[in-house]
């Protein structure tokens, strides 16, 4: 059947009893809808009905008993596969799909429709008189992680409202449920704040950006920039919604916050650096420049992850991004205000005073009903002056561990949950093969078959301390992915093969079938080739998708295991 990711279990449909080959859609195939699974139906109705020229009417308004496709939460298959879990059942007479949620039957939505070949992913009809047709049989699927997610970096580039919602419909496509929306940086700031607006009348544009790796001497002379209106991400969060998509908004704290700083000087560490002469960043790296340890700071910052929460509601985004990875500590050193900050807090050192920062943070979000979430530096500086702990996370904070393995397992020895996404592994920005005509090449090669073969769960988490690790994600930071182009072939095809890790019961990485995977891919690259987008092909770069002459940052040798 070829279908990525590859299911729990299927079977072909017995002979005789009705059975058949195959189900036949035609104009007059009806869609039943049972209670909460008409968002599926819409789904049905715009996607598949556009690819197919049928209409998809409602069988409550038709007299036929069969040729329908059936769309209903069964909760004998939520006790068997859980809610994300579905069941379909194909005769000649209809298509069942059963799942344990809506969000179950909306996965097996996605299933049928690469039952339906690769032409079922064009925007319209290819050709007059097409019959279409669903093999007979059964599939019994559900995911292996909760937290099956992508993260978008739109800061370094940003990516227009549009372009925002295709990469939802390509993750419903692959079946991922989480996209964590990576909206603030040194390069740029890109959600509407009403309360700040110079966070975007200033932060969201930079004069130039820089054309490769930090190093390189090369610019685009011209300006860069673009945010999100409030209703433009309502309209985001609503598409998500009807994609079972959770979304993660990040807003970076208290590093990577130039663009802010050069739009509220006064964010800064004003005593140690003028920051009223500072500008967007419009290079590449980690900015010295980071929000002064100030109670005027946090009541800012307060006041944006109040607007933010109104944006992004609790139902579907229970988790809120805070950043805290990569601090510098200089400006902080430097300042009379951050030190006498830290003496007044009894802290240890400046590393103790980003954790207070975060702390802060951690128990705002939780009295309001959310749970924080950061890159792995969050587990950090906890120590008050003496070496006394100065009060951790709250239990319901979670970690994202990205410069390897060692923080999840730290963080889920210790009880917090965990996203796994180690730069190592899942860093889609990292080249996908050696040699020259990779386009501005960066990190260690991660080939298709690297990425299939990468392990969420490190083998010394005990099967309780497990538990802990909600999923995994992979991460795409854009400085060298400069429009949709080099995003698609930065992400595509690996992001097939995450979605197979991520999803799928697959066996140890050394005992996985890439071979079968590769000849599923085969029949998976015509529907990305349907949909527009311009992956790595399996030979790699046409000469279009080479940039030569553009400096990249490449490491040689595998990736180490951190």
């Amino acid at each position: 059947m070829d279908l990525i990711p590859e299911p729990l279990r299927s079977w072909p449909a017995p002979r005789g009893g009705g059975g058949g080959a195959a189900f036949p859609l035609d104009g007059e195939t009806t869609v039943e809808a049972g209670a909460g699974t008409e968002g599926v139906a819409r789904w049905l109705r715009a996607y598949v009905g556009a690819a197919t020229g049928l209409p998809f009417p409602d069988a409550a308004v038709s007299e036929a008993a069969d040729n329908r496709i059936v769309l209903e939460i069964d909760p004998a298959a939520g006790r068997e596969l859980g809610p994300e879990g579905y069941r379909i059942t194909v005769d000649d007479a209809e298509v069942r799909i059963a799942g344990g949620g809506a969000a179950g039957v909306f996965w097996g939505a996605q299933t049928l429709r690469q039952l339906l070949g690769p032409d079922a992913y064009r925007a319209a009809p290819v050709g007059a008189g097409r019959e279409w047709s669903v093999p007979a049989g059964v599939i019994e699927d559900a995911p292996r992680f909760a937290w099956r997610g992508l993260m978008l970096d739109v800061c370094r580039h940003f990516t227009p409202k549009d372009g925002v919602l295709r990469h939802l419909d390509l993750l419903a496509a692959h079946k991922l449920n989480v996209f964590h929306f990576h909206l603030t940086d040194d390069q740029g700031w890109r959600i509407e704040i009403e309360s700040h607006p110079k966070l975007t009348e200033t932060g969201a544009w930079r004069a130039r950006t820089r054309w490769g790796h930090r190093a390189s001497e090369l610019w685009e002379e011209k300006p860069h920039g673009g945010y999100y209106t409030k209703d433009d991400l309502r309209e985001i969060v609503a598409y998500a919604a009807e994609r079972h998509i959770t979304i993660v908004p990040e807003i970076e704290i208290p590093g990577h916050s130039q663009a802010a700083i050069a739009a509220y000087p006064e964010l800064g560490n004003t005593d140690a650096v003028d920051t009223a002469a500072l500008t967007v960043w419009d290079s590449w790296g980690v900015s010295p420049h980071v929000l002064a340890p100030t109670e005027g700071v946090l009541r800012f910052y307060e006041d944006v992850f109040e607007e933010l929460l109104d944006v992004f509601p609790a139902a579907t985004s229970p988790f809120i991004h805070v950043g805290g990875d990569e601090c510098p500590k200089d400006q902080w050193r430097a300042s009379p205000a951050a030190q006498a900050r830290i003496k007044e807090l009894g802290l240890a050192d400046e590393d103790a005073l980003q954790g207070w920062f975060i702390r802060h943070f951690d128990q705002w979000l939780a009295a309001r009903g959310r749970r924080l979430i950061g890159w792995d530096e969050i587990l950090e500086g906890g120590t008050l002056e003496g070496g006394a702990a100065g009060g951790g996370l709250s239990p319901g904070a979670a970690v994202s561990s990205w410069r390897g393995y060692a923080g999840g397992i730290a963080a889920a020895r210790a009880g917090h949950d965990v996203v796994m996404c180690p730069e190592q592994q899942v860093y889609l920005d990292h080249r996908q093969a050696p040699g020259d005509d990779e386009p501005m090449p960066i990190g260690y090669v991660r080939t298709l078959e690297d990425v299939y073969r990468f392990e969420p769960v490190p083998p010394q988490l005990t099967a309780e301390e497990a538990v802990h690790v909600l999923g995994t994600q992979v991460n795409v930071w854009t400085e060298v992915m400069q429009d949709r182009s080099r995003v698609d072939y930065q992400v595509f095809p690996r992001l097939a093969a995450f979605a197979e890790v991520a999803w799928s019961a697959l066996p140890a990485p050394g005992e996985r079938d890439f071979a079968d995977f590769e000849q599923r891919m085969a029949e998976h690259y015509r529907r990305l080739d349907a949909l527009g987008v311009e992956y790595r092909p399996p030979g790699g770069p046409l000469p279009w998708q080479r940039r030569p002459g553009v400096l990249g940052r490449p490491l040689d040798g595998p990736p180490p295991v951190m």
